[in-house]
């Protein structure tokens, strides 16, 4: 019997290393290393990378012996072969064949290019994108991608990856890939080679790492997908700056992609744009996309927003100094007080188009709510929009305000009704935009991918990113105003959302029907960014509302 057991381990043991395959991947024209190929199962979260030697190990003794391994790299050929054959012919050498290049000679007078900047210039640090080696060991050669849509053919320049923080004594191998689009997701990799980067903390300038890839001639019309994976692992930690309610978009090495709609990372591409180029056709949105109604492209506005003079104008900003905070604020105009308070992780600058016009008519006092902007916090403890709602009353005090009227977007519509609930007799007139009583008043896809984000933060247990931790439990925790206390907000309010809100339009309907002097308007056509996509026309309602 001993024999026998012992004879079961061996072919068992014999079986198992039958099923973990090594080998090379070589160039067949080149008969080199192909470096950092992906060799994995198609649909499955399984596989590995090689080395920059082409040598690899992939562990298949979990898999459907019926499904397909595949190993590809940009250049090459595909090379597919059904598991069970992979298996049993162990191959120790893997040939690709090189891609035939079908270079066509690009003629466009130099008038015809126009220089355009497209994707997500964020440089937060209170929301990112982390990349943990020891802490995420399934997933942690995953991709993320960001997408883009252009009418114009239009070839990259460079990729600007916004680095929030980068701890690693070695170089970090990352890819880069551009993807074409079928069904609103990345496809395949239209790239003529692989774009790899051996990343040092010294390739960082302000944040902000560039790869030119001008010389690759990567032209680009439609819609398409830049992406980056990390290739091996490292001792350390890399975070990537991200934008909230914009969409994203992850997998786990040949797994489905999936859209992220709670943030994207800061991608941003330079690109020349042939304009007198033929359009593609524009194609009609699916109506029942509801993750693209909700995370519209806002790339334009982000930008005209981070170069503006809001949010760090050292001629008219100051710093209030308390307890266990500093709180920033600008002041614009002459007249009647208006505080300007903005979302979830934003600052003053999202109200970059608002201020010029409003300030013609109204003192405004624009605000960066306590950890976010340029104010800072020193309690750890968990945020509420009560504590927010006090540190604007002790500003008003700071300031002899004593009775202010308010706009607050987003989250600073939730801290203007905190604010309207304590301190009644110390408001005037309020603007909610975007705003909710209660979580649940939320998207339901976008509180889950919150209460994601969040548990990923906790897990990752690092310094820089307690801010965003508290940011996100905020979102999840809170408000938790009910019909009777907003029945005790006498005071005017103008309620408003974009026909395409995060907020559920029920919630922002309850909203105007609970308050007793309440008005709506829901912004056709507009998403939660009311205030940079119908600037003008919610100008005009701001003033209105207030003088009349």
């Amino acid at each position: 019997m001993k024999k026998i057991i012992v004879l079961f381990t061996v072919y068992a043991a014999v079986c198992f290393n039958a099923q973990v395959i090594s080998g090379t991947v070589i160039s067949k024209e080149e008969n080199r290393p192909v470096p950092y190929a992906k060799i994995g199962v198609e649909k499955t979260t399984a596989g590995t990378i090689s080395d920059d030697k082409g040598n690899f190990t992939i562990d298949l003794s979990k898999t459907d012996v019926s499904q397909t391994i595949k190993i590809e790299v940009a250049g090459y050929n595909s090379f597919t072969q059904n598991v069970n054959d992979f298996i049993k012919q162990n191959p120790k050498t893997i040939f690709l064949t090189e891609k035939v290049k079908n270079i066509q000679e690009v003629k466009i007078s130099p008038k015809k290019l126009v220089d355009k900047n497209w994707g997500v210039n964020t440089k937060t640090k209170h929301v990112m994108y982390s990349v943990n080696p020891d802490l995420e060991n399934s997933n942690f050669l995953g991709e993320t991608a960001l997408g883009f849509n252009t009418n114009k053919r239009a070839k990259i320049k460079n990729i600007h990856l916004n680095i929030a923080s980068y701890n690693s004594g070695q170089p970090v191998m990352m890819r880069y890939s551009i993807y074409s689009e079928k069904n609103g997701l990345p496809d395949k990799n239209i790239a003529d080679d692989e774009i790899t980067v051996a990343l040092t903390k010294d390739m960082i300038k302000d944040g902000t790492f560039t790869l030119d890839v001008n010389d690759r001639n990567i032209w680009v019309q439609g819609k398409f997908f830049v992406g980056i994976q990390f290739l091996k692992r490292f001792e350390g930690r890399i975070t990537i700056s991200a934008a909230l309610f914009r969409t994203g978009y992850i997998r786990e090495f040949y797994g489905d992609w999936k859209k992220m709609t709670i943030a994207a990372p800061a991608i941003n591409i330079d690109v020349k744009v042939d304009k007198n180029g033929k359009n593609v056709a524009d194609e009609a949105q699916d109506s029942n996309d509801r993750a693209s109604m909700l995370a519209p492209d806002i790339s334009r506005y982000t930008i005209e927003a981070e170069n503006s003079v809001y949010g760090k104008n050292d001629t008219v900003g100051n710093t209030l100094r308390l307890k266990d905070a500093e709180i920033y604020y600008e002041i614009y105009g002459e007249g009647e007080p208006l505080v300007l308070l903005h979302g979830n992780g934003g600052s003053i600058k999202e109200f970059y188009r608002q201020i010029p016009e409003i300030s013609k008519h109204f003192k405004i006092v624009a605000v960066d709510t306590r950890a976010q902007g340029k104010s800072t916090d020193h309690n750890e403890a968990e945020l509420n929009y009560k504590i927010f709602a006090d540190d604007l009353k002790a500003l008003m005090d700071n300031l002899k305000l004593n009775k202010v009227n308010i706009l607050g977007w987003s989250d600073g519509g939730n801290t203007g009704l905190e604010f309207a609930l304590k301190y009644p007799q110390n408001l005037n007139k309020m603007i909610i935009v975007g705003a909710n009583a209660f979580p649940k008043g939320v998207d339901e896809s976008l509180l889950k991918q919150f209460k994601t984000k969040a548990e990923m933060v906790q897990l990752a247990g690092e310094k820089e990113q307690k801010t965003e931790y508290r940011l996100l439990k905020l979102m999840l925790n809170h408000p938790n105003i009910n019909a009777k206390s907003l029945h005790q907000i006498k005071n005017p309010v103008l309620v408003i959302a974009g026909e395409n809100d995060v907020i559920k339009k029920e919630h922002t309907e309850m909203l105007a029907k609970e308050l007793p002097a309440a008005k709506l308007k829901i912004y056709p056509k507009a998403s939660h960014y009311v205030p940079f996509e119908a600037a003008d026309e919610m100008n005009k309602d701001v003033i209105d509302f207030i003088r009349n």
